[in-house]
């Protein structure tokens, strides 16, 4: 495995699917007294935590939450 200009190397497919590592998601690399170990990051957002803090503030539907239920379910304002 070579080690790019930018620092960079790529993970092995088996190694990545043995870990459950997919794209986006972030690693460690732990030393030890003989090498370093690559380790999923302890504190990493989870995939849904990630996508949650993307689409904060991008909503601008000012609907409450019954209005939206309402359209879902299909009633109208004149009770039927």
């Amino acid at each position: 495995m070579r080690i790019t200009e930018k620092g960079q190397v790529t993970i092995p497919v088996e190694v990545r699917r043995s870990m459950g590592l997919k794209p986006g998601d972030e690693v460690e690399f732990v030393l030890d007294g003989t090498g370093a170990r690559v380790v999923r990051a302890a504190s990493a957002p989870s995939k849904g935590a990630r996508l949650v803090e993307r689409l904060r503030g991008k909503g601008d539907v000012l609907l409450s939450t019954d209005e939206i239920m309402a359209m879902t379910r299909g009633d109208d304002d004149d009770g039927g």
